[in-house]
């Protein structure tokens, strides 16, 4: 056998696989909860190379074996335990559209732990520097560095936890694009200068068109999501459903020296590049620095329907540096100042504006402790009440129509959730 020789495979798997079903979309491959297969049928001559298989794994040197060979259509299923890595986890080769490697927990989410790693900039967790891979059901701690890099593009991260990383948890970077991030946690991420470490990061070098959607940032050292650019220009990034929860903060609740913004939209070394960020049902809480910020990102900055409350500043965009367009329609800002600056704004529907005002009294809880606690089963946000609407607030029905939000009523209601009766 060419590919896996060096693992039992247990075939039985693979009809087990073939029940979930393989799709082609975003939507049909996890909004629903659904587990993606490369394939759908059992092999017929296990000795083919050009077979798709299953490697089941039980041992740390049995998963690095398997990313390693792991080729278009394969699936590696690894068992509940702790792994525990001294180098960084690397993989070879590419999965495509209709075939990609997947990458997936058999039953309890395993730990994949980096804790014998030194703190260098070298010492990232697992390099996903190939294209469509699928991997869920995984938590990523102590790493040297990032918890994970991805450079490919078309990749989907699912359910993953990433903690206690010497830099960000979870980073894009190194060109690559059109990844989606989907139900996934970044949190306790803090290096030992205590200055550095987000919770999540599409930076630096990162491509277009990555997607983050149902994922929390919370007491990451510097920001919840780092948007900063260098060497590239002009790309677009998307953030669905995203929760941003004291970010500047430690483990402890004691403040660090990063930065602690919530969603830092941009920058860069000249403040001159464009980061078009576009932000969807997000909620920024309790950040030290910005809910919403900045930074000199000169491209255009696109809020629906979001929520910032109680950070140092909700929205913070000035007029120094400014982004090229600002919009923000439908959303909330209760306790913390704004700046609303940009070369062109178009801002409208939302609570510091004429004829509208919120409160407390507005919101079924302010309990900022609910955000963090477990997902549902499914990998899904939990569920809460924090920031959603009482019957009889001014706030439902308020807002306006816009590309991307969904509602229930007449219009969508102002904030991150809509009520529902």
């Amino acid at each position: 056998m060419k590919l896996f020789q060096f693992i039992k495979l247990k075939f039985g798997l693979v009809a087990v696989l073939a029940v979930l079903i393989s799709c082609d979309s975003v939507d049909d491959n996890f909004r629903d909860g659904t587990i993606w297969s490369g394939y759908d049928d059992e092999p017929e001559n296990p000795e083919n190379p050009g077979t798709p298989l299953v490697a089941n794994v039980e041992t740390a040197e049995g998963l690095r074996e398997a990313l390693l060979a792991a080729a278009a259509g394969d699936s590696i299923i690894v068992a509940a335990g702790e792994y525990n890595f001294d180098t960084p986890l690397n993989i070879s080769n590419s999965g495509t559209s209709d075939d990609p490697i997947v990458v997936i927990a058999q039953d309890e989410r395993p730990v994949i732990d980096f804790s014998a790693m030194e703190e260098d900039s070298s010492n990232k967790g697992l390099i996903i520097d190939q294209d469509y891979w699928k991997i869920k059901g995984f938590i990523f701690q102590r790493a040297g560095d990032n918890g994970m890099q991805v450079r490919g593009k078309d990749n989907i991260i699912e359910f993953c936890d990433f903690r206690h990383n010497s830099d960000t948890g979870l980073q894009i970077d190194n060109g690559g694009s059109n990844n989606l991030v989907l139900n996934c946690d970044s949190y306790y991420n803090a290096d030992s200068s205590i200055e550095n470490a987000d919770g999540f990061a599409c930076k630096l070098t990162a491509g277009t068109g990555n997607r983050f959607e149902g994922c929390r940032a919370w007491n990451n050292l510097d920001d919840g999501w780092d948007g900063y650019l260098r060497d590239n220009d002009n790309i677009s990034t998307t953030y669905v459903n995203c929760w941003a929860i004291k970010n500047g903060y430690l483990e402890d609740g004691t403040e660090g020296n990063g930065d602690g913004n919530g969603f830092k939209t941009g920058g860069s070394d000249d403040k001159d590049l464009k980061h078009n960020a576009t932000y969807i049902r997000c909620l920024a809480v309790g950040n030290v620095y910005d809910g919403f910020d900045h930074n000199s990102n000169r491209g255009t900055v696109t809020i629906y329907n979001c929520s910032a409350y109680m950070n140092g500043r909700n929205y913070a965009f000035s007029n120094t540096n400014p982004l090229e367009e600002l919009i923000i329609k439908n959303s909330v800002s209760l306790n913390a100042s704004n700046s609303f600056d940009a070369t062109s704004t178009d801002i409208s529907s939302n609570t510091w504006m004429e004829g509208f005002s919120v409160s407390q009294d507005d919101f079924e809880s302010l309990m900022i402790e609910e955000l963090t606690t477990a997902r549902q089963e499914d990998g899904s946000l939990p569920e809460i009440s924090f920031m959603h609407l009482v019957s009889g607030s001014e706030l439902i029905d308020a807002g306006e129509e816009v590309e991307g939000v969904d509602f229930n009523g007449t219009a969508p209601d102002l904030g991150a959730f809509e009520f529902e009766n």
